[in-house]
């Protein structure tokens, strides 16, 4: 303790650095290196995430059906009362969290990738964009880390820009994880949601949609570049009905993090996947990772794996608020044309072979 109080006094701002150096110093044992450490924070940076994403709304559900039946029934009760008032808050821009965004846990977490951003060209303040991210793996994690933390450097990138992530509106309804995203910067990938973000909030938005969704998230397996697209076009309805440039973004590497499998079409197992993802909007995936102890063991956390988002050309799209069915075509036909450049520019130089071809269905 002293070690640490010390450095702080050597530093009165209690940088981050200082901090760092002194619980080090504390926990300077003989069996674990520097490099060793590092890498312990950094796993626990992202178990911490994966089990937030994954256990987080259920727990606290039920610890707030518990709770209904005891003593302190009067904390669920109050806020479910609060529940009810603030119901529509996430379709209307939410509660971004600035601390929350720039905690020092996600720096770890990206370092544990790693994973880095990539600007091909400017992003203007005065509009708003909706971007596309391909593919979408099974959890995201690119776009995870590039457009609600702050680690890799979204902001300084594009100054004037402030980035949101749509993700499932259903996660939204579940209590405290609601708080715990909308804290991030994510909103529900619905129209209204959307919507409000690039049309009531000013100019400088950036909206990320996970293109693909649920139903790409059925294929991700190492070494494919398989993404759906062909027939979704309602984000560029969307952008044509706000004047919200399009912007293709692709996360090489985001496929190699977990191992699934993939049951052929006509199974059983896909039946039920497909089901599944109709009735509740996502698809149970089947898949593993690395477990807790080593990288040769399996379990539920992603393999350290390099993620690197390039995010490219803005396709300059016009307000029309009716727009037809063949503008909407040719418009998503340009997006298909600057997401195929995108990736055909940079797919060797971050780590697939110069006969690689991205898949669109």
């Amino acid at each position: 303790m002293k070690t640490i109080i010390a450095a702080y006094s050597q530093n009165q701002s209690g940088s981050h650095a200082s901090i760092q150096a002194a619980l080090w110093t504390l926990l300077d044992v003989p069996w674990l290196s520097k490099k060793d450490f590092k890498a312990c924070i950094q796993l626990l940076a992202v178990l911490q995430w994966v089990l937030s994403f994954l256990l987080m709304g259920i727990v606290f559900l039920l610890l707030l059906i518990y709770l209904l039946f005891t003593n302190f029934w009067p904390v669920p009760a109050l806020y479910l009362t609060w529940l009810i008032f603030d119901w529509d808050t996430p379709e209307k821009g939410g509660r971004s969290s600035s601390w929350v965004r720039n905690w020092l846990i996600w720096n770890h977490f990206r370092d544990y990738f790693p994973i880095q951003l990539v600007k091909t060209h400017n992003l203007l303040p005065s509009h708003n964009y909706i971007v596309g991210v391909h593919p979408h793996g099974i959890l995201c994690v690119g776009a995870f880390c590039n457009f609600v933390t702050r680690s890799t450097g979204f902001c300084e990138k594009f100054p004037g820009i402030r980035p949101f992530l749509a993700t499932l509106a259903g996660n939204f309804r579940l209590p405290v994880f609601r708080e715990y995203l909308m804290s991030g910067g994510l909103c529900p990938v619905t129209r209204r949601a959307i919507g409000h973000l690039i049309s009531r909030n000013g100019t400088g938005n950036a909206v990320a949609i996970v293109v693909g969704g649920a139903a790409e998230s059925l294929s991700c397996k190492p070494g494919l570049t398989t993404i759906i697209l062909n027939k979704r076009k309602g984000f560029v309805r969307m952008a044509l009905q706000h004047g919200a440039h399009l912007v293709p973004a692709f996360s090489f590497g985001e496929n190699d993090l977990f191992q699934q499998v993939v049951f052929e079409e006509g199974t059983c197992m896909k039946s039920f996947q497909n089901r599944f993802q109709k009735l509740l909007g996502f698809a149970p995936c089947f898949f593993y990772g690395r477990g807790f102890t080593s990288v040769h063991s399996q379990g539920f956390l992603p393999f350290p794996r390099p993620i690197t988002t390039v995010i490219g050309e803005p396709v300059t799209v016009p307000k029309i608020e009716q727009p037809t069915c063949g503008t909407v075509d040719a418009y998503h036909a340009m997006y298909v044309k600057a997401l195929l450049k995108l990736f055909n520019d940079h797919k060797v130089q971050y780590g697939l072979s110069e006969t690689a071809e991205l898949q669109i269905l």
